[in-house]
């Protein structure tokens, strides 16, 4: 026990020197990206959108526009983690270019930063973290649900934004609980008393105008009604990859007690996989979630070289190789499992109770 926690404690102390040169991110690289996939997002959104209704055209734009739009989404990850300052003129342009058309703006992520709380990570403080590995399986199925109504729950949420200033109490409350990319509903959002609320008001309006125009559109008739089902699938899509991913970036086996880094490292995942494949479900070094959670600060286009290092300097039995999985649905069989196994120990404990009530 002694020399497992030691391990376990000296782990991030060991990695850090190895990977001490690859913190600095690349500004060309980001911009190169962000361009190349926002050229092929928007070009294929809009040969999906002009296609005539279920051609073969439509069926095959309609795919890679979500995945393309999917990476530069996830950008917004990218951005969150940036230090006060840093490449500001890359959030702006990813803002007004993506966030505000895509109806993700960067400000409703900054919540992340929970996420990578030790002292809340896991627990009710944290709104990207569900206890999936220890519960019962609906909870995986109604996590995969969330997919049909997080379209129209943002959308919503943005076609009402010009109502939430109305009262400053009314303003507020939507920040705090409405304001958030989140799958843990109960999440309150903590407002800092420097937050850019101006900043964030503009954004708030700016996506409501999008959300408004999709319908105004086909109201004077310049878009036929299709548009809005077809605008549907595309973002359901979309969604539904992202959700896919993070239903393999942990275990998922928190109580709801607040952990060590360590352990959050250990409770997060490193998916290996099929490079291209792996790619296309995990952008922007996202497979390495694992090393995300132990390196945050780390730029998307050095994941890769840091996790071969590690694996080639660190010692055959270091914990950080345990948090490496082959594939995806390594990582969802075994959370599947384990959901499997709550499930049936739960229900043991009810008939157990319930033979003792009746003797």
């Amino acid at each position: 026990m002694t020399a497992t926690r030691s391990a376990h404690s000296s782990f991030p102390v060991q990695a850090r020197p190895i990977v001490a040169d690859l913190f600095q991110p690349k500004p060309l690289l980001y911009w190169l990206d962000f361009a190349v996939s926002l050229l092929i997002a928007y070009g294929f959104a809009a040969i999906y959108l002009q296609s005539p209704l279920f051609s073969l055209q439509q069926w095959i734009s309609w795919p890679i526009a979500a995945i393309a739009l999917y990476r530069v989404a996830s950008f917004m990850h990218e951005i969150v983690h940036f230090r006060s300052g840093e490449m500001r003129r890359f959030r702006i342009v990813w803002d007004l270019l993506a966030g505000i058309p895509m109806l993700t703006p960067s400000f409703f992520y900054e919540s992340h930063n929970d996420h990578h709380n030790a002292r809340h990570y896991g627990t009710h403080q944290d709104g990207e973290y569900l206890p999936l590995g220890t519960g019962p399986l609906r909870h995986i199925g109604i996590f995969l649900f969330q997919i049909l109504l997080q379209p129209i729950f943002i959308t919503l949420r943005f076609l009402l934004t010009p109502l939430t200033f109305l009262h400053p109490r009314l303003r507020r409350w939507t920040l705090e609980r409405a304001s958030s990319f989140v799958i843990d509903f109960r999440y309150r959002r903590k407002i800092s008393a420097h937050a850019p609320l101006r900043a964030w008001a503009f954004m708030d309006l700016a996506c409501s105008l999008r959300a408004w125009a999709i319908f105004v559109l086909c109201v004077v008739g310049i878009n036929d009604w299709s548009r809005v089902p077809l605008l549907y699938a595309l973002a359901a899509l979309s969604l539904g990859l992202n959700h896919l991913r993070t239903l393999a970036a942990h275990r998922y086996l928190s109580q709801g007690h607040a952990v060590s880094h360590e352990t959050q490292v250990f409770d997060s995942t490193n998916v290996t996989g099929v490079p291209v494949l792996t790619e296309l479900l995990f952008p922007l070094g996202m497979r390495y979630h694992g090393l995300h959670h132990l390196f945050p600060r780390m730029p998307y286009h050095n994941l890769g070289i840091a996790h071969r290092r590690l694996m080639e300097a660190l010692p055959s039995d270091s914990p950080y190789r345990d948090t490496v999985y082959p594939s995806w649905f390594s990582v969802v069989r075994e959370l599947v499992y384990h959901s499997a196994q709550h499930s049936i120990a739960t229900k043991g404990r009810r008939t157990s109770v319930l033979s003792e009530t009746v003797s």
